[in-house]
């Protein structure tokens, strides 16, 4: 779709760190990374920005640099220190402290620099995480973090060690999660907490926004009328973390960060911000307090490949989305995903074919074969975190008359995805385990015999709809209602004029 022209171009500075900072504003202030260090040295950005490392990234060529924007609640800043009474005061965020990612995004910028897209990971979508099984994204980071903590200060550490340590983990299983939902190798990390929203929006004076109609909801704070309206700091992240009373939840929130997001790429490319040492000096204390980067990602000469990347080129997209309204079997409300056709969507936005999953010479049978289940032995190994699993999977077995072999935690290979495991690909055997589980992939294993099947379970694993058992660990229930998809929206760019129009 074609993309109005931006209104004005601020011609580029033949000084190299201009074109650096016009860049940076683009890509990285765009999803809120780094920006304004036009008129300060590199050595000055290099030395002040929080860094961290070992999280394992990179590795693998997708065709596009992808990166992880993360914004957290983190009630520090980003090199650890405690926020002040006063500023905690301004976030509007409670008293309760947590360490959830309520904003995940992934950045995708093709190889040859053209373009930008920021693609919105709802913090409910429901996804296997290592170590915990199926969970909402969100918790990823979080759960994962208290865990590691609780068991290093178990074990004698300081709680500074202890909370480096374990954040180290979060991140590492934050990445993990998006790179196994969306099928690409994360190549760098960005963290903001959020603190860093509003200094980011005092930095450029405000940002503009545009909302259908007025809100009034308390526990974000967010109270604005209808129509356009700038916003100052705290105001505006009121606005990006409202949730209760929209119509859609979460994900019109996500609406809302994207379209504050573009305001604010506009608000930074201006006239008024690139030209003006007061808001540059602002925009470069405000990231250098508030944001945490991957120490191996030198964001100078990243900047220098996308210098003639325009406003206009920068998207914001959603995963596609199942259902908004689903939940699991022990009642929690999350949003149901796709990971095949997430995959499939985040490939094509690099002009790529989606990586083909581990089985690839797998197939998966849909409808039940004409067999005496009685005939066939069912090994069933539980290969994800989720307690209980193989248990509960052999009782649904058991029920529908399977004879069961060996059932406990998986001993061999292990999987990336639930598998049936039988002789041969097309036997009646493995298809009657496969359809019985609710639609599992076969793969072929020559050491077993005819009549014998093996079940790998993986933390994607959710209860079929017609299964009388549950997991009770991160099932997916059928409540006998319909799955309510996310209707497709326009990409909002950050080359249009003007906020766009928002719940």
């Amino acid at each position: 779709m074609p993309h109005e022209p931006t209104a004005r171009r601020v011609p580029r500075a033949q000084n190299p760190l201009s074109r650096i900072q016009i860049a940076v504003a683009v890509v990285a202030v765009l999803v809120l990374v780094i920006t304004g260090f036009a008129w300060r040295s590199v050595d000055s950005l290099r030395s002040n920005l929080a860094t961290i490392g070992g999280l394992g990234l990179g590795g693998t060529k997708d065709g596009a640099v992808d990166i992880l924007l993360v914004g957290t609640d983190s009630r520090t800043d980003a090199h650890g220190n405690p926020l002040s009474q006063a500023e905690l005061d301004s976030l509007r965020a409670g008293e309760e402290i947590a360490s959830n990612t309520d904003t995940i995004i992934l950045v995708r910028v093709p190889n040859d620099g053209s373009s930008a897209t920021a693609i919105s990971i709802p913090r409910d979508a429901y996804v296997d995480v290592p170590g915990i099984g199926k969970s909402k994204i969100n918790a990823a980071y979080g759960a994962t973090k208290e865990t590691e903590r609780q068991k290093l200060i178990e074990d004698g550490e300081s709680e500074k060690t202890a909370e480096k340590e374990s954040s180290q983990a979060g991140r590492e299983a934050l990445i993990k999660s998006v790179a196994n939902l969306t099928g690409v190798t994360v190549d760098h990390y960005a963290e903001i907490g959020l603190l860093g929203f509003v200094l980011l929006t005092d930095a450029v004076g405000g940002v503009d926004v545009c909302l259908n109609a007025a809100v009034d909801e308390p526990l974000s704070g967010a109270k604005f009328p209808a129509g356009e309206q700038t916003l100052s700091g705290p105001n505006a992240l009121s606005f990006v973390r409202q949730r209760h009373n929209l119509p859609r939840g979460d994900l019109d929130r996500i609406v809302r960060q994207q379209v504050f997001m573009a305001s604010l790429v506009r608000e930074v490319l201006s006239a008024k911000t690139l030209t003006s040492p007061g808001k540059l000096s602002q925009l470069s204390a405000a990231v250098k307090r508030s944001v945490v980067l991957d120490s191996d990602w030198d964001i100078i000469e990243f900047a220098t490949q996308l210098q003639d990347l325009a406003g206009g080129k920068v998207r914001f997209e959603t995963i596609p989305v199942v259902d908004i309204n689903g939940m699991t079997d022990y009642g929690e409300s999350i949003v149901q995903v796709d990971p095949k056709a997430v995959r499939k969507y985040v490939a094509g936005l690099a002009g790529q074919e989606p990586a083909e999953d581990d089985a690839t010479t797998s197939t998966t049978p849909t409808t039940m074969p004409d067999i005496d289940t009685s005939s066939v032995t069912v090994d069933v190994a539980n290969d994800s975190s989720i307690s209980g699993l193989a248990s509960s999977v052999a009782a649904t077995l058991e029920n529908e008359g399977f004879g069961l072999g060996d059932v406990g935690n998986n001993t061999g290979k292990s999987v990336s995805r639930s598998t049936v495991f039988a002789n041969k690909s097309d036997s009646k055997a493995g298809q009657a385990v496969a359809v019985t589980l609710g639609g599992l992939p076969i793969e072929s294993d020559s050491s077993l015999a005819s009549g014998e099947v093996r079940v790998v379970l993986a933390g994607d694993y959710t209860s079929p709809p017609s299964s009388s058992s549950s997991t009770g660990s991160g099932g997916v229930s059928d409540a006998g209602t319909s799955p309510t998809p996310v209707e497709p929206g326009p990409a909002i760019d950050a080359g249009n004029k003007g906020p766009h129009c928002v719940n």
